[in-house]
């Protein structure tokens, strides 16, 4: 799937702008279908109705070789 079509490219942007982690506050990557926390090694999933979950207890743990595609 091309950036232009992922979940995360199709959030509005006023609202892409606003939304952050809800652990550390901080600033979260596009990550295709998902919204990611290099930080925390989390990642957030965005439904197929284009809503981001944002429930840390719903956040998926990122391993290491996915945290190096993530943040290349």
């Amino acid at each position: 799937m091309s950036a232009e079509g992922s979940r995360a490219a199709q959030i509005k942007p006023f609202v892409r702008q606003a939304l952050v982690c809800p652990v550390d506050k901080g600033p979260l990557l596009d990550a295709g279908d998902e919204l990611y926390n290099p930080r925390l090694r989390v990642a957030y999933r965005i439904d197929a109705d284009g809503i981001a979950v944002m429930l840390a207890d719903e956040a998926r743990k990122v391993d290491e070789a996915e945290h190096q595609r993530l943040t290349a």
